[in-house]
């Protein structure tokens, strides 16, 4: 398991945010981001496959440094 940013272009909207429900989502000038916490591998690769049905273009999947305890 691991936390995750994942990047696509783009502002996405409110339909599209909700599609998002367990991710954190920050909007910023021409990009989402979209922070994962815990994302074991099956759930990354459904996070991607939704962002591919939608139609939305990837721009970076990057793990993120773990946090220590």
């Amino acid at each position: 398991m691991g936390d995750f940013e994942i990047r696509v272009r783009g502002r996405i909207g409110e339909a599209f945010r909700a599609a998002f429900g367990e991710l954190t989502v920050v909007l910023r000038p021409a990009e989402t981001v979209l922070l994962g916490s815990g994302l074991d591998q099956a759930a990354l690769y459904a996070v991607l496959d939704r962002i591919q049905a939608l139609g939305l273009e990837l721009l970076e999947v990057r793990r993120l440094p773990a946090t220590p305890h």
